[in-house]
């Protein structure tokens, strides 16, 4: 078969909108029921996403780049309608950073066979056909001519469309900014380009110093102090929060301060870990200044306070790079691993490493926590308490039930690993000040309204996602009023709070420092 360079755009741009398209018309029936009054609008919906899909197609493929940009498009539309389908996730530029960081373990737990069925199908097979498709020849000036006829008949097809349903679309971009992220793969696109290039072109990669003021005031003794950097924690799942279930029966047991009301900084560990340990806000924050700006940890090394990073989770997002940062993600360095490493191995070797000077220290602790989508390897065998388990990366193909027994279960070897942490800190509570601070990076979606995982835009996240567990453990000596803390915890408290607390907790001094921030400030 034989057929124009414009035709070939707009057959893929059909097939697109029409198989790759499902999760954004899902989504909009949900705002915009299905009825006489709505259905010419919906129909519209699909008209304007195929004529940008032409548009888009039309300014990058030519006669050399035609085929490879059809197939691209093509089969990252099937990888991109997958995600969207079975986890409800869009793809904006936090889950792009959160892709390009993605290792390869995470990678293997995101394959599937339904995976494979949507690139089979809806990739390969159609991107197969275009390889096969032949191409009429015509001269450049014919193509050039027909390429601007097509792109000013789809402007004019977008133009027409809109004016036509103008009431539904004031209403659709105003109130409804979240129904364009599903958009495939117009929003992706968008977002890869936007996102490139703010890394290549305007981010200034010196990293600004911050806090060089700083400095100890002189304190009785010396500080140990772990920071347990929690992943996908969310604060409902917790029983020290009212959840029915004991997910906590260790921590109960210590004299520990809980923090009900304590929310992330953003809805993915990309975004999340930075934000949390930087200066910035919430409300100030982003990629650049988070990157490029020296954190909370620099801060305290500026101090004196030594400082090491132990990870058992991809890495540390940029925060420990001018740190001591150990990976406990393999068995070279982990030697408690079983197929995965765990958590609990962080803890080997911290009373050598502790007691190689008398410095104040600062541990931080990255867990794999409850990490998704395969919350079944996240905790040993033995902490299986809670059954049947989902034992598969398909969340959508197993009951709600057995999605939550497996988050359950992690949950319970978070508190196992806390009560380990509190064990170790309490052989040095007779010479030095310890505390341990445990925060999640963010909440986790676990199939409520059809939404699985995290990493949704924050203002149309759920709860789920922003409400983290957080509690904190202080030794017996260590000089703070724990009844006024204990009054304080049950307020609403956000990432935004660590970075003074960290502070505050080794007694720093520096104009970066906000005692209102302080959690502990009393």
């Amino acid at each position: 078969m034989q057929i124009t360079q414009n035709r070939l755009i707009i057959f893929a741009s059909l097939f697109i909108v029409l198989f790759d398209n499902l999760s954004f018309f899902n989504n909009v029936f949900k705002t915009y029921p299905l009825n006489i009054e709505n259905i010419g609008f919906i129909f519209s919906l699909g008209i304007v996403i195929y004529a940008l899909t032409v548009i888009m197609l039309s300014m990058v493929s030519f006669k050399m780049t035609i085929k490879p940009m059809v197939i691209f498009a093509l089969i990252s539309s099937s990888l991109i309608n997958y995600f969207m389908q079975s986890y409800n996730i869009v793809i904006d530029k936090t889950m792009i950073a959160n892709i390009m960081q993605t290792d390869s373990a995470e990678t293997l737990d995101l394959m599937s066979i339904k995976l494979f069925g949507y690139f089979f199908i809806l990739g390969l097979v159609p991107s197969y056909l275009v390889y096969r498709t032949s191409l009429i020849s015509r001269p450049l000036k014919t193509e050039f001519s027909a390429r601007i006829k097509t792109l000013l008949l789809h402007l004019v097809l977008i133009a027409v469309v809109l004016f036509s349903f103008s009431k539904f679309y004031a209403s659709f971009f105003r109130e409804h900014r979240e129904l364009r992220l599903y958009t495939n793969p117009i929003t992706a696109i968008y977002n890869v380009v936007a996102f490139t290039y703010e890394q290549v072109w305007t981010i200034d990669k010196t990293v600004k110093p911050l806090g060089r003021d700083a400095k100890i005031e002189p304190h009785a003794k010396r500080k140990i102090i772990v920071m347990v950097v929690g992943e996908a924690a969310r604060a409902d799942h917790f029983s020290l929060n009212g959840y029915a279930r004991e997910t906590n029966p260790l921590l109960k047991q210590e004299d520990i301060i809980n923090f009900p009301q304590m929310y992330s900084c953003g809805t993915s560990t990309a975004e999340s870990v930075p934000c949390m340990f930087s200066y910035f806000g919430r409300s100030n924050y982003n990629t650049d200044k988070g990157l490029y700006t020296e954190n909370v940890l620099d801060i305290l090394t500026h101090a004196g306070v030594n400082i090491i990073w132990r990870d058992n989770n991809s890495n540390s997002k940029g925060v420990a790079d001018r740190i001591d940062y150990i990976s406990y993600k393999t068995p070279q360095t982990n030697t408690m691993c079983e197929g995965e490493c765990r958590d609990e191995g962080m803890l080997v070797g911290l009373e050598k490493m502790i007691g190689q000077d008398n410095n104040d220290l600062l541990i931080v602790l990255h867990q794999m926590g409850n990490h998704g989508p395969a919350y079944y390897k996240r905790y040993p065998k033995s902490f299986e308490q809670y059954t049947p388990v989902c034992q598969t990366s398909q969340l959508e193909t197993c009951s709600q039930e057995s999605i939550q027994n497996a988050y359950d279960n992690a949950i319970l070897y978070t508190d196992y690993f806390l009560s380990k942490v509190i064990a170790l800190l309490k052989n040095y509570q007779e010479n030095a000040d310890t505390a341990m601070i445990y925060m999640a990076d963010h909440g986790e979606s676990l199939g409520e309204h059809g939404v699985y995982l995290h990493g949704l835009p924050y203002f149309m996240a759920p709860d789920e996602q922003k409400h983290i567990g957080a509690i904190m453990w202080f030794g017996k000596d260590f000089p703070i009023d724990k009844k006024i803390l204990e009054k304080k915890a049950g307020n609403t408290y956000t990432h935004d709070n660590l970075f003074s607390t960290l502070l505050g907790l080794f007694n720093v001094q520096t104009e970066v420092y906000d005692k209102k921030l302080d959690i502990l400030s009393q």
